[in-house]
């Protein structure tokens, strides 16, 4: 399962996919969404810390949250992310 998330721009776009996945590990960072304000994405990480994301709007960050949510139950494996300037390509499995 694939999703493209389009952010605020480019920086936020390496900021989003750095702070998910780790592409060597094979590994998910995110532990949780903690708060949604507007376009803004308030997530925490496995090493207790949170970071801010903004992404283009609020449908992105719905779509964002419904799509990581299996993740972050663990019924999903996040394989990889790609980013294509401010849109961050997320695929699942």
């Amino acid at each position: 399962m694939k999703i493209s998330i389009a952010c605020d721009d480019k920086y936020e776009a390496k900021k989003l996919a750095n702070l998910i996945f780790i592409k060597d590990a094979r590994e998910t960072y995110i532990t949780g969404i903690l708060n949604v304000i507007k376009n803004e994405l308030v997530v925490s990480l496995k090493d207790k810390s949170a970071h801010s994301v903004l992404l283009k709007d609020e449908d992105d960050v719905e779509r964002f949250a419904d799509f990581i949510q299996s993740v972050i139950d663990k019924e999903h494996k996040l394989v990889s992310t790609k980013i294509l300037e401010h849109i961050v390509e997320i695929v699942k499995e």
